[in-house]
């Protein structure tokens, strides 16, 4: 659904990821956020905001989402695999759109920190 992959490993605070989605007839979304972080990635948690968007570019759905990566000792709940913390966290379960259009899928980055560093890929997904 929506992919980014970040060659940097740099995510600016305000570069929204985004992706169009035609809806025919009513569906529900089971969606995860994947996201895959190197060592260097400072902070103990990430911080987004999901929003579905309408045809008429109205926020249909938002929401935002805190995801502890690291434990109270500063250790990733994650094993290091090819370099990198992987982790898929759940963020709309039954997510349902009845009406037939466009709608926008975007993910925006509310971490304090400009560029957030560390980060590799990023990713919702219908599981």
């Amino acid at each position: 659904m929506l992919f980014r992959s970040f060659p940097t490993a740099s995510w600016e605070r305000f570069d929204f990821i985004k992706e169009d989605v035609e809806i025919k007839k009513p569906t529900t979304y089971d969606l995860v956020l994947t996201a895959s972080f190197d060592p260097s990635y400072a902070p103990d948690n990430l911080t987004v905001v999901f929003t579905v968007f309408d045809d008429d570019e109205r926020p249909f759905r938002t929401k935002s989402y805190k995801f502890r990566l690291k434990d109270g000792y500063g250790a990733w709940k994650s094993e290091l695999v090819d370099g990198c913390y992987h982790f898929t966290l759940p963020i709309n379960s039954e997510l349902t759109i009845n009406e037939p259009g466009t709608y926008r899928f975007q993910l925006e980055n509310r971490m304090p920190i400009t560029p957030l560093t560390g980060i590799h890929e990023i990713a919702i997904l219908n599981k």
